[in-house]
């Protein structure tokens, strides 16, 4: 066996061929999330990965920067996340790792509350803040996901880092999607099985 150098991962072509009629400005945060459960739905049913997506948007104008889900099946990679993916797709638009630079005030907006690993992965992005359209316990409950120890105070954690965090935004249809994830007969991932 010799040793990797490298690894790619990209969106799935369902949403590659769609990335041309996506709204190109989306001024409130429901506009925003309303785009984010649509894709999440979409990802989950075309089998591409988990039922989550996000976007990167500019928080002031709602130009989109944009747009990924969760590749985790298509690609083969347990990295690539919603957010891991899309915070990588804006990193490479724009041009730099820091999202934050040059006085940029970016906006990540995703369909629940980040994961462990995309929890540090969104904090050391560089964007100013962040829309969720839930938190706590219940996507695990109706998807057997694990999302990882999380910290209780996982938003004052962001916001004492000068990032903002709405929590709520569209929760029932996010809520929605999950409980038809969770009642699908679709490879729930995680490693050796679910946290005992």
């Amino acid at each position: 066996m010799s040793l990797a150098t490298g690894f790619t991962a990209t969106l799935p072509a369902w949403l590659t061929a769609e990335l041309d009629t996506l709204p190109t400005v989306l001024p409130t945060l429901e506009d925003r999330m309303d785009l984010v459960n649509a894709l999440a739905d979409r990802n989950w049913r075309e089998g591409s990965g988990g039922p989550f997506a996000a976007i990167v948007v500019d928080a002031a104008t709602g130009e989109l920067v944009s747009a990924g889900v969760n590749v985790v099946l298509a690609s083969g990679l347990t990295s690539m996340h919603a957010e891991v993916t899309t915070l990588s797709l804006a990193q490479t638009a724009l041009g730099r790792w820091d999202l934050g630079a040059e006085g940029a005030d970016l906006q990540l907006v995703v369909n629940w509350r980040p994961c462990v690993m995309c929890y540090g992965a969104t904090m050391w992005s560089g964007v100013r803040s962040m829309v969720v359209a839930g938190e706590g316990p219940l996507l695990e409950e109706l998807t057997g996901f694990d999302e990882g120890p999380v910290v209780d105070d996982w938003a004052a954690q962001f916001e004492a880092r000068g990032i903002r965090v709405t929590i709520g935004v569209r929760h029932d249809e996010a809520v929605a999607v999950y409980r038809a994830y969770g009642d699908s007969d679709s490879l729930v991932y995680n490693a050796r099985g679910a946290a005992e």
